[in-house]
């Protein structure tokens, strides 16, 4: 593809920054945007909510959606514009990934017209928030191995079970959850979706405390929560299929945007940090470390693009989001580790009034393991490099065809 603006993309941009430049303050370049999860505050959720309100008023939210639905219409293109010229200033986190990137896009292929008419116009203006619950305890990574239950009573189903990993589930309105609704079926096809009121009677999200100090991550459970099958997204079985779609929305929201940007952040930090008496950069080692980051950040760059690409040709994204994540994610904590050599004592403090960079650095390597998990751990991207891309053989599954029921649950005895 041309990395260039064409004419009408800088037309585009040049609106983009006039406007952000009128209703934000720049950014200062030596510092990371609020990562979600890390300083979740009412304050915040109000100033986020606030925001992308303002946006919506003014024709900015959303872009890539139909105008039906509260978007713009507008092209890949421009939304990257976009989030790249946003980036550049001191805006709220966006609390809104979830919903805007996953799950306003899965109602918009498997909702009923009333569950779009009612559900996703709300969701662009941002006045309520949505969080996914897919992961378990028990299941791990195989999301078809998930025991949450939904059996049918009437007009409503009951909702029985655990959620965990789940971003923001303690501040959010809505949920997509899936649970199983046919344990005599193979796991992947017992399967249903469904939108749940995170206010339901029954519905409890507890923050899990990170090492980080942040708890934006949460378990939650649910104790005979009643769901109006009229909120089931798809039909009753089909839930896989439509979790697929969350899930392909958010590899594309994860690897389409290319990775890698806090390169420049760290090579002024190595530019102002001292070793020896000297400039950090004249250390050989250093500058060989910061060699390795700056070609593996292109790298991710350019898978990005190919992604991208795809997007805009029409095709479905191959397995490059998979790629940007498996090698993205540890760069993210090789390099704040790195960062952190890099200043020092210093390295080890946390409070922000004493800590150099805002403590950017610090509150990255304390969050990157979770990002190693969120949108796919290592290994579970790794194999599908390894299937999808590589072509190797995929693992053996002794559970396929079975009934979810005969499935074994823990250590087997002799």
């Amino acid at each position: 593809m041309n990395f260039e603006d064409t004419p009408e993309e800088a037309e585009f941009r040049s609106r983009v920054r006039a406007w952000l430049g009128a209703n934000a303050k720049p950014r200062d370049a030596n510092s990371a945007s609020n990562p979600l999860g890390e300083r979740e505050t009412d304050e915040m959720i109000a100033d986020a909510k606030a925001w992308q309100s303002k946006k919506f008023d003014e024709g900015w939210a959303c872009l890539t959606w139909p105008k039906e639905f509260g978007g713009q219409g507008l092209g890949r293109m421009e939304s990257v514009i976009w989030g790249q010229e946003e980036g550049k200033f001191d805006v709220p986190p966006n609390v809104y990934q979830i919903g805007h990137g996953m799950l306003g896009p899965t109602i918009m292929a498997h909702g009923t017209q009333e569950q779009k008419d009612k559900y996703v116009r709300q969701m662009a203006r941002g006045q309520e928030i949505w969080c996914q619950l897919f992961s378990e305890p028990a299941a791990g990574s195989d999301l078809a191995g998930l025991r949450t239950t939904a059996v049918r009573d009437g007009d409503d189903w009951v909702i029985n079970g655990q959620k965990i990993w789940s971003t923001g589930a303690h501040y959010c309105d809505w949920g997509m959850i899936v649970t199983r609704t046919d344990p005599d079926a193979p796991k992947h096809k017992g399967l249903t979706y469904f939108i749940i009121d995170m206010r339901s009677e029954g519905v409890e999200a507890r923050p899990i405390k990170q090492i980080s100090g942040a708890a934006g991550f949460n378990e939650v459970f649910f104790t005979d929560v009643r769901v109006p099958d009229s909120n089931r997204l798809g039909e009753v079985g089909t839930g896989w299929m439509v979790a697929l779609t969350t899930l392909m929305n958010e590899r594309v929201a994860i690897g389409s945007g290319g990775a890698g940007g806090g390169f420049h952040r760290l090579l002024d930090l190595a530019k102002r940090s001292r070793r020896n008496g000297k400039s950090a950069l004249e250390d050989s080692a250093v500058r060989q470390q910061l060699a390795d980051f700056y070609v593996t950040s292109k790298g991710l760059q350019y898978t990005g693009y190919r992604t991208l690409s795809a997007i805009l040709r029409g095709d479905t994204p191959g397995p490059e989001g998979a790629i940007g994540k498996a090698v993205g994610a540890p760069m993210m904590q090789q390099m704040a580790s790195f960062a952190q050599d890099l200043q020092g004592t210093a390295g080890a403090l946390l409070d922000k009034d004493v800590a150099g960079d805002d403590s950017t650095w610090q509150e990255l390597y304390l969050g990157a393991p979770g990002m190693r998990i969120a949108g796919g751990t290592d290994e579970v991207l790794r194999n599908i490099i390894a299937e999808r891309v590589l072509g190797l053989p995929a693992e053996i599954r002794v559970d396929k065809g079975k009934p979810f029921r005969e499935i074994p649950t823990g250590p087997q005895k002799d």
